[in-house]
């Protein structure tokens, strides 16, 4: 861990300083029993900053620690003692130690001691105010994410969540017995939840918090690649659903050409630099400007935001979002939308010191290649996602081209230097994150509830996601509540005040064309006839918990009750953006 420095302002302080040495009058030099009084009483204070950093650094390390024994628990208790332990009790505990991470790395941010930042394991990672205030909230996302998954099935016997597996693969015959009448076709998206499915979630949460801190190429390409193999995995755990399968397969392609740009880009700065540690390639480039090497470090780091714009989702790199998105259920979608996107736009933000001498000079002319770059690609993301939502009509590909006309924005914000516009980013990322993940949450309590009416067991399909726009029609009048909610979230999207996301939109002729289709979703839930449907004498299927509820209010609120006192969100992003820039 790199030590914070003694103060050096001794010299400055000689050159205004009136005082005159008096070596003439054959005593010790005035400036000599200054210094050594001025030290004398600065060093306690550098020590205490060196104390306070270091416990810091620590509190953070204590909360990747808690994860990660978190993650070899799960790993031995999920094949040992799946069979008795409900699957939804392994989700809640990943849940529970999320949250406890997120209160350590909370109880470590401490602003006046961290600064722009402490490197630690030799500069692979930097421990900043942004990295620890940005884990802090990937961690509590991930903790809601996971309280919303539907916990029971209304009529089936307990030992449909607690053995999972013996529904589709006979095992016991007493369970087999009991659970014969509620085994969910092969086609279905909701299964009992999968014992692996906390494991994945760790996973992912580890590398995505080991990205947010990342100083180095060689870390930051681990922690991508662990964060990324846990999500393919995750687009593929419903093994039995086709559309998940498919779209999980395409996740895993695209995704594996992103990291080989990401790869070769790094393979490139290395090659004409010898560095990986990102500080160390900022500085080569400010005083390398016009030499072979600084070219063939510029290539290099456009080519690996390249890779980075794949992972995001931003135009012209976006294709395998919208198949994405509706491919998987929805529990699993409102993880892939959000959850890696907080990571990797932290990680953009640190490299935008980095970039400032990416620089080409052409004549008289001077061009920032990673800022044209970016820019670029935000005015596609504004225009792609905006124009191509307009057609869609099934629910979670619209969401999928409004989280490209949203990545258009951030990249906006990216693009431009100085303190507001890092404030603007951080603050934009946050209230985005928040509202699609009330969206989804949303999305997934409109689905427990429209196909959790049946018959009977029998004639249940299984399915409980919401596919298309259209059936959401009329649900205003019969689940008013939800309903409401979601338009509080379409109408935040859309930059309607006084709602959080009025307080971030920037490119204002973007978000009025991209209000057109939230508020058809808006006009399909207040006027449409809702469907048709005949209620059984039983209900049968997925139900919202009061856990899924609060979430669902809390969130919304929030949104709400934004405009009323922003000051909290804004005056914390407002403070990372001073600290980031350095001023």
């Amino acid at each position: 861990m790199s030590r914070v420095r003694y103060p050096q302002h001794l010299d400055q302080f000689r050159a205004t300083c009136p005082i005159r040495s008096c070596a003439s009058m054959g005593r010790v030099s005035c400036w000599q029993r200054f210094d050594s009084y001025l030290v004398q009483l600065l060093t306690p204070i550098s020590k205490v900053r060196y104390i306070s950093s270091y416990v810091s650094v620590h509190c953070q390390l204590d909360g990747h620690v808690m994860l990660l024994i978190a993650l070899l628990t799960l790993l031995v208790a999920v094949p040992l003692y799946s069979s008795t332990i409900p699957s939804v009790q392994l989700t809640r505990v990943a849940s529970l130690t999320l949250f406890l991470a997120a209160a350590l790395s909370l109880s470590a941010n401490y602003t006046a001691v961290l600064g722009s930042g402490v490197g630690v394991y030799s500069g692979l990672f930097q421990v900043s105010t942004v990295s620890l205030t940005m884990e802090v909230f990937l961690y509590v996302v991930g903790g809601l994410i996971l309280l919303t998954w539907a916990s029971r099935l209304v009529g089936a016997p307990s030992s449909y969540f607690a053995l999972p597996s013996s529904v589709l693969t006979p095992s016991n015959a007493q369970i087999n017995a009991d659970s014969a009448a509620y085994a969910l076709p092969s086609g279905s998206t909701l299964y009992p939840a999968v014992p692996e499915y906390c494991i994945i979630i760790l996973f992912t949460t580890i590398g995505a918090s080991f990205l947010i801190s990342s100083a180095d190429l060689v870390s930051l390409f681990l922690a991508i690649e662990l964060q990324s193999f846990a999500a393919y995995v995750l687009a593929t755990i419903y093994r039995h659903s086709e559309s998940g399968t498919a779209a999980g397969l395409k996740y895993f392609l695209l995704g594996a050409l992103s990291s080989a740009l990401i790869l070769l880009g790094s393979s490139l700065v290395y090659a004409y630099s010898g560095l990986t540690n990102l500080d160390a390639i900022a500085q080569l480039l400010s005083v390398a400007q016009g030499t072979d090497a600084a070219f063939g470090v510029i290539l290099g780091l456009v080519t690996l935001t390249i890779g980075f714009l794949f992972k995001v989702s931003a135009a012209p790199f976006h294709n395998w979002a919208p198949d994405v998105y509706d491919g998987v259920p929805t529990i699993v979608t409102s993880w892939l939308a959000v959850m890696p996107k907080i990571s990797i736009f932290v990680l953009m933000l640190s490299l935008h010191s980095v970039t400032e001498g990416v620089v080409l000079t052409v004549g008289e002319t001077t061009l920032n290649v990673w800022q044209a770059l970016i820019l670029v690609s935000s005015t596609l993301s504004l225009l792609y996602g905006t124009v191509v939502g307009l057609a869609q009509t099934r629910i979670k590909r619209l969401f999928a081209y409004s989280t490209i006309s949203h990545v258009g924005f951030m990249l906006l914000a990216l693009a431009i230097s100085g303190s507001e516009s890092i404030t603007a980013f951080l603050f934009y990322l946050v209230q985005y994150s928040l509202t699609s993940l009330n969206s989804f949450c949303i999305l997934l309590a409109f689905g427990y509830l429209l196909y959790s009416k049946s018959a009977s067991p029998a004639t249940w399909t299984g399915k409980a996601d919401i596919e298309r726009i259209s059936e959401l029609g009329g649900q205003f009048h019969r689940n008013p509540a939800l309903a409401l909610a979601l338009i509080v979230c379409l109408f935040s999207m859309a930059g309607i005040p006084p709602l959080v996301g009025f307080f971030a939109i920037v490119a204002i002729l973007a978000s009025v064309v991209s209000a057109v289709y939230y508020l058809r979703v808006v006009r399909v839930l207040y006027f449409d006839q809702p469907a048709s449907y005949t209620p059984g004498d039983s209900e049968f299927g997925a139900v919202v918990t009061s856990t899924h509820s609060y979430i669902i209010a809390a969130l919304t609120a929030l949104i709400l009750l934004f405009g009323l006192d922003p000051s909290l969100i804004l005056n914390t992003a407002e403070l990372m953006g001073v600290t980031l820039a350095g001023y």
